[in-house]
């Protein structure tokens, strides 16, 4: 929201999107039985009554306890149930076991989102009466807390695709979104220049943390794929031995690829692919899901290419949302994409003060940055400098790739070397 005085619009805006937002998540689970809403298919996924939960309890611990008057949640146990990570606020449930919390039932979750959402009502219109200078930070956190809710959508989304794979009747959620479908743009490559080139937010509107400071960095000459690679592809790398080729891999990937069996990517049964619309064919020209990053790196030295840094993919689809520009074909909306950068804070990166700076910071190490969004990621929720980032064994993500490599053709593409 920036520094700016807010005016009564700014509130109603911010009264509208919340309840858009906080009504989407609960759509989500529409035609789900309750079993459904406790399943928890793996220690790295949560129940989907669990999201719904914890994006209530993120909202009353940061916003409605501290900051109005009267609010009382309806039981202080909650809190260590739908804690995630913040250790500064108290202790937390285990991970793993999420799916055995039968209760508090999902009657009580959703009159406990009433109950929060009537409390952020009345605290935005409060704060519409109260000094630019008290009511910015707040306003802030609502978003933030918008932005978080939208997060645990496409997570919510994720974690039942990886539960409902793992049950032998393959049940399926319902009509998949669009998105993920083949391209209309030929395949091809993109040249650029390089240069001294500068990424990351440049403070208009709202970012994560994790998105700024905007910083200089230098980039050799390059090119990026039109396109993501296709199944058809993939097809080929496994045919031609790629998960029985220790030399395509790095020896962490290596072990895991020994030690779990992997073949194929998450999803793929045969000539076809569990998706949330159950079982269904694998087209060949649609980009290839749910991989790792070891298996999105084995990929690219297979072919004879890589993956691109975080910079250059952000250079690229930056440059192509510019007026005038050429479009990035499946930059958002269809897969997040792997890069070849590790997940680590720019230069000059400092994370907000008290717990709310637990919220990226403390988690830039052992993960890579994927950039775009994928087709389970809320409308409106994509940016060119989003930085998305996994461990690189994690695959139950919308995840992709785009290939990269050095060298730019000449006369294709590009721009001019000096874009900070």
């Amino acid at each position: 929201m920036g520094s700016r005085a807010h005016t009564p619009a700014d509130i109603t805006r911010l009264l509208q999107r919340l309840q858009a937002v906080r009504q989407h998540s609960e759509r989500l689970i529409d035609g789900l039985e309750p079993e459904d809403l406790c399943l928890q298919g793996m220690a790295d996924a949560s129940p989907a009554k669990w999201h719904l939960g914890h994006t209530t309890w993120f909202f009353e611990t940061f916003l409605l306890e501290p900051h109005l008057s009267g609010h009382e949640t309806p039981d202080r146990r909650w809190g260590h149930l739908f804690n995630s990570y913040y250790e500064a606020i108290g202790s937390r449930h285990p991970r793993p076991q999420r799916g055995l919390l039968t209760r508090p039932a999902i009657g009580e979750v959703l009159a406990w989102r009433r109950r929060v959402d009537a409390g952020l009502e009345t605290l935005l219109l409060e704060l519409d009466r109260r000094p630019a200078e008290a009511a910015t930070p707040l306003l802030e956190l609502v978003e933030l807390g918008l932005q978080h809710e939208q997060q645990h959508q496409e997570l919510l989304l994720m974690d039942l695709l990886d539960g409902f794979s793992r049950n032998p009747l393959e049940p399926a959620y319902g009509v998949e979104p669009p998105g993920a479908g083949a391209p209309e743009t030929a395949a091809g490559w993109r040249s650029h220049p390089g240069g001294l080139v500068a990424i990351g937010h440049d403070g208009g509107g709202f970012h994560f943390d994790n998105e700024a400071p905007r910083h200089r960095q230098w980039l050799e000459p390059f090119s990026l794929a039109e396109t993501l690679v296709t199944n058809e592809a993939y097809a080929a790398f496994i045919t031609d031995g790629g998960y029985r080729r220790p030399e395509l891999w790095m020896s962490e990937g290596w072990a895991v690829v020994q030690e779990r069996g992997w073949c194929a990517p998450r999803y793929w049964r045969g000539d076809w692919e569990f998706s949330l619309a159950g079982r269904r064919p694998r087209h060949p020209q649609a980009p290839v899901r749910h991989l790792s990053w070891f298996e999105a790196d084995a990929f690219a030295r297979w072919s004879g290419a890589r993956l691109p840094s975080e910079a250059e993919w952000e250079l690229v689809a930056t440059e192509a949302a510019q007026p005038g520009g050429r479009p990035l074909p499946q930059a958002f909306g269809a897969l997040w994409q792997w890069t070849a950068t590790p997940y680590r804070p720019y230069p000059g990166f400092r994370p907000a003060a008290g717990a709310v700076g637990e919220y990226n910071g403390k988690f830039m190490t052992s993960q890579f940055v994927l950039r775009g969004s994928s087709f389970l990621t809320p409308a409106g929720h994509a940016r060119t400098t989003y930085r998305n980032f996994f461990a690189p064994h994690c695959r139950w993500m919308a995840a992709g790739l785009r290939l990269a490599r050095d060298g730019a053709d000449e006369g294709a593409g590009g721009g001019a070397i000096d874009r900070c």
